[in-house]
């Protein structure tokens, strides 16, 4: 018949798919511009509006992403189709309406409405990506999952650009009124994305390990943990770096941020245009520019330098990902993507939980340019155990071409 797309998950014209997948992108490039938005604002708030030390920062935003965890691991997971459909469209709601309330916050409620704000993204977030992985045809999923990593990038790039426009002549608190237009368009199209059906075989009522034991997920979780790390320090406290080492505007951090995310969107925008059948060898190099661009960070005299760095740092930020998702989705059924993908999600919540704290311990210890530094190891220690899994997996199923 004409105008029929086979193997699409069900989607039976390219009508149908393309509506669906602007659903998605849309969703996308809304959720994230304004999660984003909030995630590099609220430290600079924090810090000079409210005047909280980092260590009262880092727990701030440590128990923020705690909330993250707790309701893509404990919820998200545990919901058969129907009931993740409705935990969706509700946590949609609750974002539009607190979102706001970051303008009118203060020292005090701040500690709940960010940690409302994040709760959402558990929910919110994995079923974007279970939706962008619905797709049965292996080549046209991973290129719709490419397009919604680049969207992402995009996003991200758009985000700061905007609000480094904003701040020109408004507060940083007012803000958040000019970007709570997004949290509303991502409710709209909440009623929209497509689910999966449930599976038919019995449902695990607890959690599930096996998804844990799968090679591929410890590829992708090892791979994402070895960028993990750096961007939560990069994200929580590169912003409060430039404005206080190099004496940035709020406007020029945010405009650093946008170079940072043009970086991994061109990156992105590479690694869609031709989907790598193995995985492995971007996973090597996006740990190593990771190495060089935290060294430049660490050592930058002056703000061309410190710029260069984040540059260099967007090309690994556009490529793990990606990585992780592909390295996902060919190592998991469609029933049974959801539970990996909300396991993965929280796993990196978790990580984002414990870095801020950990990371305004460091900066309080040994100042901003060796907590960079520090960083350094680390990653090429969880490098060290991501070539000896991939070994055993004798580079087959997990991170080549299904």
């Amino acid at each position: 018949m004409k105008g029929e797309t086979q193997g699409n998950g069900g989607f039976q014209t390219n009508h149908t798919m393309i509506i669906i997948v602007s659903i998605i992108l849309t969703m996308t490039f809304t959720m994230r511009a304004s999660n984003n938005m909030f995630v590099t604002t609220v430290p600079l708030l924090s810090s000079h509006v409210f005047l909280f030390s980092n260590v009262t920062l880092g727990i701030l935003v440590s128990i923020s992403s705690v909330a993250t965890f707790i309701s893509s691991t404990f919820l998200n997971a545990r919901l058969n189709s129907r009931s993740r459909r409705k935990a969706l469209i509700g946590s949609t709601i609750l974002y539009a309406v607190v979102f706001p309330l970051f303008y009118i916050s203060s020292s005090v409620t701040i500690w709940l409405i960010l940690p409302t704000a994040t709760f959402t993204l558990g929910i919110i977030m994995p079923n974007i990506i279970t939706s962008a992985s619905l797709f049965k045809d292996r080549r046209v999923r991973e290129r719709i999952l490419s397009i919604y990593t680049l969207v992402l990038s995009f996003s991200l790039i758009m985000g700061p650009l905007i609000e480094s426009q904003i701040l020109k002549y408004y507060s940083l608190e007012q803000s958040f009124l000019f970007f709570s237009v997004f949290p509303l368009v991502a409710l709209i199209d909440s009623f929209f994305l497509k689910f999966p059906g449930d599976p038919k075989v019995v449902k695990r009522k607890g959690f599930d390990f096996s998804v844990l034991k799968n090679r591929g997920f410890g590829i992708a979780l090892l791979n994402i943990l070895a960028y993990n790390l750096p961007f939560a320090f990069l994200t929580t406290y590169g912003g409060i770096y430039g404005h206080d080492i190099f004496g940035e505007s709020y406007s020029l951090v945010n405009i650093t941020f946008s170079a940072f995310f043009a970086s991994s969107f061109i990156s992105r925008l590479l690694f869609s245009w031709k989907v790598p059948a193995k995985l492995w060898t971007l996973m090597v190099i996006a740990v190593i520019l990771s190495g060089i661009g935290l060294f430049i960070l660490g050592t930058a005299p002056d703000y061309d330098l410190f710029l260069v760095a984040f540059i260099i740092l967007g090309v690994p930020h556009g490529l793990t990902y990606p990585l992780s998702v592909m390295s996902i989705t060919r190592n998991f059924s469609e029933e049974s993507r959801n539970g990996a993908n909300s396991y993965f999600f929280s796993i990196m919540m978790l990580v984002g939980a414990a870095m801020p704290f950990i990371s305004g311990e460091v900066i309080f210890l040994v100042g901003y340019r060796d907590g960079f530094l520090l960083l350094i190891p680390a990653i090429f220690v969880i490098l060290l155990f991501l070539l000896r899994l991939i070994r055993t997996d004798n580079g087959k199923m997990s991170v080549s071409d299904a």
